[in-house]
């Protein structure tokens, strides 16, 4: 087993429509203003720009992300991962009788060298380190797009 590789998927049930959460899920440089976690992002041209995370733990995580999927009609968003994080993410979002199913699943390995050493050891407080991230990126996404 890579202890270095995750997989991670989080399903975020919001009250807006589609159409709503796309067009706010499209403006990454917009994330940390409802995403506590999303310390910095910098667009690098149309398709590609950096980003800076932290969570709980005491370490950030830098990534070059580069689009790889706009589809606003089937409601999916996905990026290129380079960095800290080598792999991809992507939403995919589904219309139900209340708003939105956004779907985030990411697959990646870890390249930051400290995270590296201690794949083993930490991999339980890593994955929720992830899953607190997630939790308070959903609460943002549904403040930001004004219901609970």
């Amino acid at each position: 087993m890579n202890w270095c590789h995750y997989r991670f998927r989080s399903v975020w049930d919001l009250t807006a429509r589609p159409n709503a959460v796309y067009t706010v899920l499209e403006r990454a440089e917009d994330y940390p203003l409802w995403w506590p976690q999303v310390r910095e992002v910098t667009p690098l041209d149309e398709h590609t720009g950096t980003a800076r995370f932290r969570s709980f733990l005491p370490y950030e995580l830098r990534v070059t992300a580069r689009a790889r999927l706009r589809d606003p009609v089937g409601g999916v968003l996905e990026v290129g991962l380079a960095g800290d994080l080598e792999g991809w993410a992507r939403w995919t979002l589904t219309a139900r009788s209340t708003g939105t199913r956004a779907i985030y699943d990411q697959e990646v390995e870890v390249r930051k060298p400290l995270m590296r050493r201690l794949a083993l050891p930490c991999r339980p407080v890593f994955r929720a380190n992830h899953a607190a991230m997630m939790r308070a990126g959903r609460r943002g996404l549904a403040v930001y797009l004004g219901g609970v």
